[in-house]
């Protein structure tokens, strides 16, 4: 059929005069689709349009500046736009070999010497894949836009170092007894909640309830994707240490929980970094950044027994398979889940004793069928 369907969108597919016209309708009602590509056929056979020329796809630094970069200032948060969209499309436009060409031009050898560019000038891997996601994500909105019919696969460099430190309790106390306020509350918070340091940062007074749940709850408002809005129980440890802070700053009704003097008004990444380097050296832990905490509290969580869907709740994660790495059953809990299963109508007691077998020969096993 020369209908089809890409997400919500139907597009059309026809040739003419020996060329492929593949255009994107823009509607998600097929019938209009259809008398879209007709009015498209009528209008090639009178003459009154040409075919869409190759000249016409803009280069890569051309559909960033025009098109990219305000779409995504607009939409996009901006600490997001600040420190992950802005710098890598900035990157991807000073490499030349990569930002003269036209989309309809840009393949995944392409993008591969543009991530070797990249790790010859000293970067990490997780740096250079940060790039590489950027692109990956220009092109497939010049695809999701019309501007080109298909989007090159963009593969990540192995090798990348995640963040997988778990803190011991012991470094955990050694490391809170050490450090300094207010990053002796942040630390705890991040390892008894598991929010991102950013999330953290980004709490607001109007967002904490005292009266919910056993000890109160906070709600996240703002993170890398939507699932990040969540709302959290407090652990007794994390109301003390906000209720403290609270009175402390003469019972606010609303405002940023962390204060500070900086362009946001609140805690940036670069507050603590003097206070968290001094906490570890004066605590003598293996050194971690604070984003550790959070992966601390979530494998935690996961050697607890909570299974991969409440954790990504926990988590805003948006995916399970993200919470998933967190949950590794114990041989002991995996036993205990097919135990449990035993008294279904489907299945047999468990109820065979030593006694069972020595009373008859080896086939005399006594299994009461439920």
């Amino acid at each position: 059929m020369s209908i089809f369907k890409r997400g919500r969108i139907y597009w059309y597919k026809f040739m003419w005069n020996d060329e492929v016209i593949r255009q994107s309708s823009r509607q998600t009602n097929q019938n209009v689709a259809r008398q879209m590509e007709a009015a498209h056929r009528s209008a090639l056979a009178k003459g009154e349009a040409g075919l869409r020329r190759k000249e016409s796809i803009p280069t890569v630094a051309d559909f960033i500046k025009s098109r990219v970069r305000p779409r995504l200032e607009a939409s996009t948060s901006g600490k997001t736009w600040i420190d992950y969209y802005r710098p890598n499309l900035d990157t991807i436009c000073s490499y030349a070999s990569l930002a003269s060409l036209r989309l309809d031009k840009i393949t995944s050898e392409k993008a591969a010497d543009f991530a070797a560019w990249r790790k010859s000038r000293g970067l990490q891997v997780s740096s250079v894949n940060s790039s590489l996601q950027v692109l990956r994500r220009v092109l497939r909105l010049a695809q999701e836009w019309g501007v080109i019919d298909h989007a090159p696969r963009i593969k990540m460099l192995p090798g990348e170092r995640h963040r997988e430190h778990v803190v011991t309790p012991e470094e955990e106390a050694r490391y809170l007894a050490a450090a300094p306020e207010p990053l002796a509350s942040v630390a705890l918070i991040l390892i008894d909640t598991g929010l991102r340091p950013d999330e953290c940062y980004r709490l607001r007074w109007e967002s904490i309830s005292w009266a919910n749940g056993r000890n109160g709850t906070l709600l996240v408002t703002h993170g890398k994707t939507a699932a990040a809005r969540r709302v959290l129980p407090m652990t007794l440890r994390v109301r003390q240490v906000l209720e403290a802070h609270w009175k402390a700053s003469g019972r606010p009704v609303e405002g940023w929980v962390w204060y500070a003097p900086t362009a946001s008004a609140h805690f940036e990444k670069s507050t603590l970094k003097k206070q968290h380097r001094k906490a570890l050296r004066l605590s003598r832990v293996r050194p971690f950044v604070l984003y550790s905490l959070r992966h601390t509290f979530l494998t935690r969580l996961g050697e607890s027994g909570c299974d991969a869907w409440t954790l990504a709740r926990i988590a805003g994660h948006s995916s399970t398979a993200m919470s998933a790495r967190y949950v590794h059953p114990s041989e002991d809990a995996v036993l205990a889940a097919v135990e449990r299963l035993s008294g279904h109508n489907f299945g047999h007691s468990a109820s065979l004793t030593l006694a069972d077998r020595s009373e008859g020969d080896d086939t005399s096993i006594n299994l009461s069928i439920i």
